[in-house]
């Protein structure tokens, strides 16, 4: 693997610091500091703004705008949505002596900015020297309140040096803000309304038609004004030498609770709720929240010699920031959201979900908030009319799951990547039974999850294709979650993926009319399910083709073997992204692999392969393999760890634990990999704890690494908080919550009360 860390920030185990300012890490430093609640999400940009290199991102998660496109052909879709900038509730500017605060163009000193993950605080503090000879000590604070989704908190702390007098402070709210792609405001006009301390904006976007309300409450007075789509409040500030003065400011967000003057009315009440609690008491609340979450799903990590503290201290901070931001992303408190791509922490992917959700986010969630997961399966429930309709816009039955999606609806116009790909629909149904299968939520499964199972196995088997020659059934013209090849035959991802998704839905629906048979004819009367129907998904599963050798090496797909072999290990870092530095055939022309495609299915039904096969496939793809896809590292990191390969499997964690931090790809100032982030837990808790959760009891295999000394995590089962402790010479658990439980450990049968 070529690529290279290009460290910026400072190692520390509970804190992400930046010390000193690089411009040219503007961006990065702004995805890496980006803060959110789940509805709320906001980038680490500089509260003043200036002439620094900067995305200006605030977001409110589900709002997006819609834009007609010309349908080239049948099939391919017209309408696409995307995240959109919602309002700049942080919008400052800040005089003194006539000088405006701009850090690109303004003498300052001692700059520091820290992110503390035990609060989900982000601090940021220097001196500004004034061309009138004052020094001004500013510190900024910010977060997104995590127990109030639609509430945020700023506050700005003065400290005159050597100087006393007056300083202009101006805070706002601005609707006239950019989606970067696009170069354009997407918000109409504006309703607004100010008073001594507190002011309030509502806006619509301009083809959606959805409807924000933003409010804040300042503590100081001062003199509001409003501008077409901002308003903002004037204030003159009395420093004294030596004394810190607060600028505190409390935000109110409001979207999907209703329209018009309900929402407004809405607003008004929510803004009046949150002036009576101060920026204090809300920290407070806030500590004691990522307290309760600290405890139950912290992870830790010591090393097992002296020189090796700092690499290992690296490795902490790396999972904790990936814990961090999980928390941050989803909780699963709306089942009208998803998880972006990029979270709420940049405009790349438009904000969209894809099918990693489920095969790489939930893992996450389903161990340490399962409710979330039900939540985010849920969502896909109540999207699958859309799908639906999908699926009938290519010639096929059921419903087809789409690439990528705010809304449910097909957002993506390549043809290649929403015609071709079906991991989402595959993604969907394997959530489900993993859901169930560590859960086992069955009634989650009879209200929502068999239709779903039943609509997805009409698509895959309305979408197969059988051989002429050998009556087999396969995918013709599709492309895997290798990106890398298009239009490919029998892509083995595809295939397998389909196969245990046919099965499941048989499973299923065969126990649903032995256990709720009541429930189950109103579900075939909704679905028009044919007597034989079923008959035919299981004559597709049993003769799905597997490209396979005698000895058990899989092909990728039809043809893959005898595509040209380039070293992946001699392209010069500086190729990287290959999006942005080959020519997009160029990428297509040999047998390099974006990120896992047959090693995929073998980390998620990791039970139904020996050891010698997934031997077998790692040491064959994994030379292959660019990871120019952030859930690649750690799926190998997985399989190497199980392979008694723990060389490769640490120095693949180290990269995917770190692969914003350090910025690998050299494009974290896009936003953060969500995925990478997820999978670098399951780096963790899969890797190296060898949890397996696809087999009929949960089971462990740990493999400590030898730079550490001791590792560990807890885990919500069933109702049940395992805590984990790994050692060199023997691994303990302990049941802190919940009923006697009992699991496999290396194949040995334990249980513990």
């Amino acid at each position: 693997m070529s690529k290279a860390a290009d460290k910026y920030f400072l190692t520390d185990e509970w804190k992400i610091i930046e010390k000193g300012f690089d411009p040219k890490y503007s961006r990065v430093s702004e995805s890496v500091f980006a803060l959110a609640n789940e509805s709320l999400g906001v980038r680490g940009y500089f509260d003043e703004g200036g002439s620094v290199d900067s995305l200006r991102g605030a977001y409110v998660n589900g709002v997006y705008e819609t834009e007609n496109i010309p349908r080239s052909y049948c099939g391919i879709v017209d309408k696409i949505h995307y995240m959109i900038p919602a309002a700049d509730w942080l919008y400052t500017e800040i005089v003194l002596d006539g000088e405006k605060l701009d850090l690109g163009c303004v003498n300052f000193s001692e700059f520091v900015r820290e992110l503390d993950m035990r609060s989900g605080v982000l601090v940021r503090q220097f001196v500004w020297h004034t061309k009138s000879g004052k020094d001004l000590q500013l510190t900024f604070r910010r977060f997104t309140d995590m127990t109030h989704g639609e509430r945020a908190y700023q506050r700005i702390t003065f400290l005159p040096l050597n100087f006393s007098g007056q300083i202009e402070l101006r805070s706002g709210i601005n609707f006239d803000v950019k989606h970067q792609g696009r170069d354009a405001c997407f918000w109409g006009e504006c309703r607004t309304e100010t008073g001594m301390n507190s002011y309030a904006i509502q806006s619509r976007t301009l083809s959606s038609a959805q409807e924000l309300f933003v409010g804040a409450v300042m503590d100081i007075n001062g003199n509001a004004c409003r501008e077409s789509k901002s308003v903002f409040v004037n204030m003159e500030i009395a420093l004294e030498e030596g004394c810190p003065l607060n600028a505190d400011k409390r935000a109110v967000v409001l979207f999907n609770y209703a329209e018009g003057e309900t929402l407004w009315m809405n607003g008004q009440e929510a803004l009046r709720n949150t002036e009576a609690v101060s920026l204090d008491d809300a920290l407070a609340a806030q500590e004691a929240y990522w307290a309760r979450h600290w405890e139950l799903s912290d992870i830790t990590i010591e090393a097992a010699l002296q020189e090796e503290e700092v690499a290992v201290a690296e490795e902490q901070q790396g999972i904790r920031f990936c814990i961090f931001q999980m928390a941050q992303t989803y909780r699963g408190g709306n089942i009208c959201h998803n998880i972006g791509a990029k979270g709420l922490t940049g405009e790349v992917y438009s904000g969209h979900a894809f099918w990693d959700t489920e095969t790489c986010c939930l893992p996450f969630y389903l161990f340490t908030n399962p409710a979330a997961v039900r939540s985010l399966l849920t969502f896909r429930y109540n999207t699958l009319p859309n799908a639906i309709e999908r699926a009938k816009m290519l010639d096929c039955e059921g419903a087809c799951y789409p690439i990528a999606t705010l809304n449910g609806d097909e957002a993506c116009n390549l043809w290649q990547h929403a015609s071709l790909q079906f991991q989402p629909s595959t993604a969907v149904a394997y959530g489900i039974w993993h859901y169930v299968n560590v859960t086992g939520d069955r009634e989650f499964l009879w209200e929502y999850g068999a239709e779903m199972l039943l609509q997805i196995s009409r698509f895959l088997v309305t979408r197969a294709s059988q051989n002429p020659h050998t009556g087999e059934y396969g995918y013709y013209g599709v492309m895997g979650p290798d990106e890398f090849h298009m239009m490919v035959n029998n892509n083995a991802y595809t295939n397998y993926m389909s196969k245990r998704s046919l099965e499941y839905a048989i499973e299923t629906l065969r126990s649903f009319q032995g256990e709720m048979p009541e429930m189950y004819i109103a579900l075939v009367e909704k679905t028009d399910l044919k007597p034989n129907e079923t008959n035919r998904w299981k004559d597709v599963a049993e003769n799905m083709a597997m490209p396979v050798t005698a000895d058990g090496l899989i092909e990728q797909h039809d043809g893959y073997f005898d595509l040209p072999y380039i070293e992946v290990k001699d392209i010069p870092v500086t190729d990287f992204p290959l999006y942005h530095n080959w020519s997009y055939d160029r990428i297509y022309r040999t047998s390099m692999i974006k990120q896992p495609d047959v090693l995929m299915f073998l980390f998620l039904y990791n039970s139904s392969f020996s050891l010698e096969e997934k031997r077998l496939n790692y040491e064959y793809y994994e030379p292959r393999t660019i990871h120019e896809s952030s859930l690649s590292p750690s799926v190998h990191s997985i399989l190497a760890a199980e392979l008694g390969r723990m060389d490769e499997a640490v120095k693949f964690f180290g990269y995917a634990t770190r692969l914003d931090l350090d910025n690998y790809n050299r494009n974290t100032c896009e936003g953060l990999h969500t995925t990478s982030i997820a999978m670098a837990w399951m780096n963790i808790v899969y890797g190296f704890a060898g949890l397996r959760s696809d087999g009929e009891i949960l089971s462990f295999a740990p493999r400590l690494p030898d730079r550490w000394k001791k590792l560990r995590f807890s885990i919500t089962w069933q109702n049940r908080t395992i805590e984990t402790e790994m050692l060199r010479d023997k691994t303990s658990f302990a049941l802190r919550q919940g009923e006697p439980v009992e699991f496999m450990v290396d194949g040995e049968l334990i249980r513990i009360s």
